[in-house]
């Protein structure tokens, strides 16, 4: 699955997840810390939704 942050369309894919920042690939979403936030612009997962 993908997840789209609603502020600035940053992709979180859970196959490829986020080396460059300490997520393993593999990871899913809901797996994610409670303190994850955007990369590219700082907000929390509260503000991804899955892309259709």
């Amino acid at each position: 699955m993908k997840y789209i942050c609603n502020v600035c369309g940053y992709e979180y894919d859970e196959e490829a997840g986020d080396p460059d920042n300490g997520i393993e690939p593999g990871t899913k979403f809901e797996d994610l810390p409670e303190d994850f936030v955007c990369p590219l612009c700082g907000v929390g997962k509260e503000d991804f939704s899955v892309e259709e």
